[in-house]
């Protein structure tokens, strides 16, 4: 594993936001989810899609927080331009599970 500095670290701009909107993505080549997240009035609303039909529908995640890193270029996914990256972890099958406060938290707050 490399290491890197603190300051390294820093740049990497991981925030808190709560999901929207949802909505299916079936022109992604694995199934996805299109998400819309508020980070607060600093950074607004941003969208990305997310591999995690595993565990979430579109309904369920209306209104759940989230954490996403704000700070790397757009990416377009398909018909649909990226412009978070929602942070999770694999589960033991591979099912992507979410990152998230387990507190409620204001939208746009920054990981400490």
């Amino acid at each position: 594993m490399a290491e890197i500095s603190f300051d390294d670290f820093l740049k990497v701009d991981i925030r808190a936001g709560r999901v929207v909107r949802a909505e299916p993505f079936p022109e992604a080549r694995k199934p996805a989810i299109k998400l819309w997240i508020d980070f607060g009035p600093e950074i607004g609303e941003k969208k990305t899609s997310a591999q995690i039909t595993a565990h979430y529908t579109p309904e369920t995640l209306v209104g759940r927080m989230v954490m996403g890193v704000v700070n790397f270029p757009p990416r377009q996914i398909g018909p649909f331009m990226s412009e978070v990256l929602t942070l999770g972890v694999a589960d033991a099958t591979g099912g992507i599970v979410l990152l998230a406060p387990d507190q409620d938290v204001a939208p746009g707050e920054r990981m400490q």
